[in-house]
């Protein structure tokens, strides 16, 4: 088993329920590890682990389709790209909303889940 993982993935993106929320947008931070069963000869080739890029760059796309009220929505379609590839077994996400409160660093979600 390894684990894959994307650190403090910082993006703007809309999300919140209330108004000032919807009409901007919002810093979030991003964390997640990725627990894979993949193959112990890697052959240090590309197409044989789970590539943080792909999965970056997915994230990155889900931020800007458009508004999501909840952070909890953002953490659960993170965790469906994370789980995506087959080899992928578990993967905990951790979201943060950053600019909610000027005395807190951030305030979000964390949440995992089994592939399958």
């Amino acid at each position: 088993m390894r684990r894959i993982f994307v650190r403090d993935l910082v993006l703007q993106t809309r999300i919140g329920v209330h108004e000032h929320e919807k009409a901007g947008i919002q810093r979030i931070r991003v964390n997640l590890e990725i627990a894979a069963r993949l193959d112990d000869a890697l052959h240090d080739e590309l197409r044989n682990t789970l590539c943080y890029d792909d999965i970056s760059q997915a994230i990155r796309r889900l931020a800007a389709e458009g508004h999501i009220k909840l952070v909890e929505t953002f953490a659960e379609r993170v965790l469906e790209i994370c789980l995506a590839d087959p080899r992928a077994r578990h993967a905990t996400v951790t979201v943060e909303k950053l600019d909610v409160y000027d005395d807190t660093g951030g305030v979000g979600v964390t949440m995992s889940a089994d592939a399958g």
